[in-house]
């Protein structure tokens, strides 16, 4: 597990070794490139080989094309679409020593459909789409499958405040066909299946978890 939030990472940590788990934490700021390298070269140090890559990181911002500064593009790219980049470039090399592996990148339904509450969010979620596809395509020949998940609105803190908002519940989550917020166990479960060999011969593809909202 890398991530900036180092208490709350090595309470992870601790918990999926408590019960029986094996877990390393390492702090990561996923747009700095030397710290990707030396997590990359932690967990293989640790367990000797990288099988899987999950790019989680990102952040949300809230404001249409003229209420979002440069500054704010800039640091919503830099995160969700940047960073994904540099976790690709930092495992890929161990993927190719271990025979293969899978990158799996959390994108948004709003990488699929345009969004009208964020412009920069929206874009960034758009290049990890079409990032992942280009992964996919250029390293099959390596063993290395790359494929996207595109969530749609799913129960955390990065969303609460957007949740508690009563026109955000009636434009994105009344017309959900099944009726209900997303839990992240449900995008876990979708990243359990494309990290296992049960998805041997997925690569390149869009995984929506969204309830059936894109559906319509």
């Amino acid at each position: 597990i890398g991530d900036l939030l180092e208490d709350e990472g090595r309470k992870v940590e601790a918990e999926i070794n408590e019960t029986g788990g094996e877990c390393l934490f390492v702090p990561l700021d996923v747009t700095d490139e030397d710290q990707w390298k030396q997590a990359v070269a932690a967990t293989v140090a640790r367990f000797g080989k990288l099988d899987v890559l999950i790019n989680n990181a990102g952040i949300f911002r809230n404001n249409p094309v003229e209420e979002t500064s440069s500054d704010e593009w800039d640091q919503v790219m830099d995160i969700n679409a940047k960073g994904v980049f540099l976790g690709a470039k930092a495992a890929i090399p161990a993927m190719r020593r271990a025979g293969g592996g899978s990158i799996i990148n959390l994108s948004s339904v709003a990488g699929l459909v345009g969004a009208a509450y964020s412009s920069a969010y929206s874009a960034s979620k758009g290049a990890v789409r079409l990032f992942t596809k280009s992964t996919a395509i250029q390293y099959a020949a390596d063993g290395i499958r790359s494929n996207s998940i595109h969530p749609g609105v799913i129960e955390t803190d990065m969303t609460a405040e957007a949740i508690a908002n009563p026109r955000f519940k009636k434009e994105r989550l009344d017309p959900t066909p099944l009726g209900r917020l997303g839990q992240p166990e449900d995008v876990a479960y979708g990243a359990l299946y494309l990290a296992s060999d049960e998805s041997s011969f997925v690569t390149g593809a869009e995984l929506v978890i969204d309830g059936g909202w894109t559906a319509q």
